[in-house]
């Protein structure tokens, strides 16, 4: 296939961009840029090539002619920083807005992508405890469901000119050299991991490698639309996501984090929906759709990854 890309840079672009060039496909990557001024006077850098708006505006795709699908994975990271309002409006900017620009410019071409691959997150379904979770759960509440409810509604509106549009709501990825437990194994080696307020919390998570197989398994089934849970089979509690980290790694984690600590240290809104969110994810439409994972237990996922090896793997 011909493929185009934003988000190419990333954790799971950069895994993804090797995969697709192993696989075959021709693929090419999307930038972040501003469309020329179209007032005297206002001065905005034009961009070379292909490139979408990540505030919303007229993004050039034009050279997508003919295409046959689109990944959109761009988006602003949503752990890295602490929440404030400047930090939540560039959050859902950069994702409600910049999955505008990219719509609206695949809608003007005469000849689109048929396949329109969007990322989201599991952050739609909100805090939901014990729940049992998949593609046809409803909405939850919150500033993350908020933005991914409005995330997915502007990629369904490429409905309109795309023959099938996917939305992948991606859980935990778990990878080495990124995410959640790149910042977790430099405490767990140290000795100094432990659980987050009381563990119960499910924690629903995915393999690297895994993450980057089910997408291309997303683009190469045709039946396949809609939202797609991009999790393991298999979610656990924090508390047990953390014996097993330890475990593998063979150190102690006796510590506890209290709730009141994260809520100081990140703010309780953050606090609430990342770390001490509840997400107990299945993958359904994964599953029914013939997908076998790699990885389905977190035990073979973590000594996959923290195995001594030689050289390296772009999914590692």
């Amino acid at each position: 296939m011909r493929v185009a890309m934003t988000g190419s840079r990333g954790l799971i672009g950069s895994a993804l961009m090797a995969a697709l060039n192993e696989r075959g496909h021709s693929v090419v990557a999307i930038a972040r840029g501003k469309a020329a001024p179209t007032a005297p006077g206002v001065e905005i850098p034009q961009r070379s090539g292909l490139f979408f708006d990540p505030d919303g505006g007229p993004g050039d795709l034009g050279a997508l002619e003919g295409f046959d699908a689109v990944i959109h994975l761009a988006g602003e990271p949503i752990g890295d920083r602490r929440w404030n309002a400047q930090i939540r409006s560039r959050i859902y900017a950069s994702r409600v807005y910049g999955t505008r620009s990219v719509v609206d410019a695949l809608g003007r071409l005469k000849d689109p992508p048929a396949t329109l691959l969007v990322a989201s997150a599991i952050g739609v379904y909100g805090d939901r405890g014990s729940e049992e979770l998949t593609e046809t759960s409803v909405t939850g509440s919150g500033f993350l469901a908020k933005v991914v409810t409005d995330w997915e509604a502007e990629s369904h509106r490429a409905k309109a000119f795309a023959h099938r549009v996917v939305t992948l709501r991606t859980g935990v990825v778990l990878a080495t050299r990124g995410g959640l437990l790149a910042r977790l194994l430099p405490l767990f080696r140290a000795g100094l991991g432990g659980r987050l307020g009381a563990g119960a919390q499910y924690m629903s998570w995915i393999s690297l490698a895994d993450e980057v197989r089910a997408i291309l398994h997303c683009l190469e089934t045709d039946s396949i639309q809609g939202p797609v849970n991009l999790v393991a089979p298999n979610p656990v509690t924090n508390l047990a996501f953390t014996k097993h980290l330890a475990k593998a790694l063979h150190r102690p984690a006796i510590f506890t984090v209290p709730a009141g600590v994260i809520e100081a240290v990140l703010g309780a809104e953050m606090a609430r929906e990342l770390a001490l969110a509840s997400q107990r994810v299945k993958p359904e439409v994964l599953g029914a759709s013939g997908f076998a994972f790699d990885s389905e237990l977190l035990d073979v996922a973590l000594a996959r990854l923290l195995a001594p090896r030689r050289g390296s793997s772009v999914t590692g």
